[in-house]
């Protein structure tokens, strides 16, 4: 069975022929934005501990399938626990809308603080079609609270009649006023992104806004990342192209005072990204996986990850980085189809200073498990990031819950985040693909801490929907993670 976005309905269908331009992507997903940097906290509560926020958008809710649900588990000391995890759903007193057929609540979520409270808010993202206004897909808000995350107050962001919504999401500080804004689909003309400048009121409405023609053939954006990247203190945006199988380059949006540059430079091709510093050299640096010979077809590729260092101009094509499973200390080995790099996300493990990268690798087979899948963290440091001193885990490691079993895809999502308060993050992995018991599909996430010379697997824990009591049927439980919206995967 594969991961996949909601599919069109007929609702849907006929918006398409109104709209003209509306779509719904297979192979959509956006880049985390500004990871890696520590001034980016997920603190839905407020009580100086981050917190995980969970995606199975392909849950049956209330008899629709892939109505979609997300699970917000709380840090602490004691890390995470189904006592501090709370589920919602589009049906959750206060969402906007109700639960369908193909709304895929949470395929895409976006943790920021977005009304300057100091409160980490969440974006969930959906494909629901709005009849009234003919709008497809949408954006809701819940706040950020001291009693954590519901659904009292959420808001979908203001959108345009026609206008389809949601993709590419992405967020930064694109004119360095200290608040957050957003850059996403939220029109009818489909060659326009809209870039909504914060703070947000709390009826989801930017401070201003700009519009962005951020394409120039006919194709469709399939990655994009945020960060500083030449170290001006203004946050700059990176989309990335496809067309059909082949991958079209990209562009570099500068952050300026007074918002995105309208006058992009290229940038080589990526599909999945993160940002961080991980030379600790005040710039942001660009990671990738790379399209192999150019092409999008990824089932085979063994997976490569290119760094871009940042610098006074951006990410650098000069001073790059390639790292595959047959670098220097770099556990395993690159073979097809392992999809090294599949998902990427930054974060400082061992409190050092320098950010280090989670790389998942969800089609590696464990022994002759295939499709198992395992995490690898590559550590930064003074000249970047080298295989010296990478780690490897999986279902079979010894200490972390579980079996590798054919098709779990683990690492099908990675996110590092300080959940337990130490400094130090820790790493978050989905097998969006593990069976609980005859339940197939059901997926599970992991938690990882983070120590001074790296991860652990000491008290590691699993969760699961079943832990939660939540619907769990086909449910791909960590199908994406708060701020880690990549490609599509599939499942055996």
């Amino acid at each position: 069975m594969g991961i996949r976005r909601p599919t069109v309905t007929a609702a849907t269908a006929a918006a398409a022929a109104l709209i003209g331009a509306f779509t719904v992507p297979l192979a959509g997903g956006t880049a985390s934005a500004a990871e890696g940097a520590a001034t980016v906290r997920e603190d839905f509560d407020g009580d100086g501990y981050q917190d995980i926020v969970v995606a199975a958008p392909a849950t049956t809710v209330g008899g629709h399938a892939w109505a979609g649900q997300i699970a917000v588990s709380y840090g602490s000391a004691n890390g995470i626990g189904p006592a501090r995890t709370t589920v919602i759903t589009q049906d959750t007193p206060g969402v906007p809308g109700a639960s369908g057929d193909d709304h895929g609540f949470g395929y895409e979520l976006l943790p920021r603080d977005l009304d300057g409270d100091g409160l980490t808010d969440l974006a969930v993202v959906t494909h629901e079609y709005r009849p009234a206004d003919n709008i497809g897909g949408s954006v809701i808000v819940l706040w950020g609270r001291r009693t954590g995350l519901s659904g009292q107050g959420a808001v979908r962001i203001p959108a345009p009649a026609n206008a389809f919504v949601g993709e590419d999401i992405t967020a930064g500080d694109f004119d360095g006023d200290g608040r957050t804004d957003l850059f996403l689909h939220n029109s009818e003309d489909y060659d326009v992104r809209d870039v909504l400048y914060g703070p947000f009121s709390r009826n989801g409405a930017p401070a201003r806004e700009q519009q962005l023609t951020v394409f120039s053939t006919d194709n469709t954006i399939c990655s994009t990342a945020a960060g500083d990247f030449n170290g001006d203190g203004i946050d700059d945006l990176a989309t990335f192209y496809a067309y059909e199988d082949h991958a079209e380059g990209g562009k570099l949006w500068l952050g300026t005072r007074q918002g995105l540059s309208t006058a992009p430079r290229p940038l080589p091709s990526a599909d999945t990204t993160a940002v961080g510093d991980f030379d600790k050299d005040g710039h942001a640096d660009l990671a990738t996986r790379v399209f192999p010979n150019g092409e999008t077809y990824l089932d085979d590729d063994p997976g490569t990850v290119k760094i871009y260092y940042g610098s006074s101009s951006g990410p650098s094509t000069t001073r790059t980085k390639t790292i595959t499973q047959d670098t220097t200390g770099v556990p395993g080995a690159s073979d097809k189809g392992d999809q090294f790099g599949a998902r990427l996300n930054a974060g400082d493990v061992n409190g050092d200073g320098y950010a280090d990268l989670a790389v998942g690798v969800p089609d590696e087979a464990i022994g002759s498990v295939a499709k198992a899948g395992s995490t690898v963290l590559l550590k930064g440091g003074k000249g970047g990031l080298t295989g010296t001193g990478a780690q490897a885990f999986h279902q079979d490691t010894p200490g972390v819950p579980g079996v590798a079993e054919k098709g779990d895809v683990f690492g099908g999502s990675v996110r590092l985040l300080d959940v337990t308060g130490d400094g130090r993050a820790d790493l978050a992995a989905g097998a969006p693909g593990e069976d609980l018991g005859t339940v197939a599909n059901g997926g599970a996430v992991w938690l990882l801490r983070g120590t001074a010379s790296g991860l652990t697997a000491s008290k590691a824990v699993a969760r699961n929907p079943v832990d939660l009591g939540a619907s769990a049927a086909g449910a791909e439980f960590g199908e994406n993670l708060g701020g880690d919206n990549g490609p599509v995967l599939l499942i055996p």
